[in-house]
């Protein structure tokens, strides 16, 4: 089979370990403000619940989003997301007057097959924040799963996560973030 090659492919065949990263339309920083990525956060969380997608690391920011999810059954990827960016890009352009205005471009998926890329991809979304310079610490950062993951696990899987390298692997994150995007 061949993709098409100016869209993400969605292969979503077994259960298990996702990563997904979706940004919103020309790299805007439409999230720009602490309510509204509180409001994206939540959303998440209760899309995820919604559709049996089990989080498992997260980093949400004024123009993209990443997340590692558990999914029991992978076709829950496509409709979840498809009522995340709905709910979200309603409420956004409700708040901003923009009725129609395109909020979300795309978003893509992967499967994450083998436990060494779990990992690596796991330290990756945590890590998100300082990747883009916005905290030197992630658990400092509130819209990140670091500070969750500092208090729910025990430091043995922290450090198993930390050790792991994440500057090799190819996940979508042309994105920049300054502290300007912040209000």
């Amino acid at each position: 089979m061949h993709d098409w090659p100016h869209a993400p492919s969605h292969r979503l065949g077994s259960a298990g370990a996702y990563i997904v990263t979706a940004g919103t339309y020309r790299k805007e920083p439409l999230f720009r403000s602490r309510e509204r990525l509180d409001f994206l956060l939540k959303q998440l969380f209760e899309r995820a619940t919604e559709h049996g997608a089990a989080l498992q690391a997260w980093s949400v920011f004024p123009n993209h989003y990443h997340f590692v999810a558990i999914f029991s059954d992978p076709q829950e990827i496509r409709p979840m997301i498809r009522s995340f960016h709905s709910i979200t890009a309603r409420h956004i352009n409700q708040a901003d007057t923009t009725p129609g205005r395109r909020v979300w471009f795309q978003y893509w998926d992967s499967h994450i097959s083998f436990q060494n890329s779990y990992y690596a991809r796991l330290k990756y979304v945590h890590e998100n924040p300082v990747h883009h310079r916005l905290v030197r610490h992630a658990s400092n950062y509130g819209w990140g799963s670091a500070a969750w993951l500092e208090r729910n696990s025990q430091s043995a899987f922290r450090n198993t996560i930390s050790s792991f390298p994440c500057d090799r692997i190819s996940i979508s994150d042309e994105y920049e973030v300054t502290e300007a995007d912040f209000q």
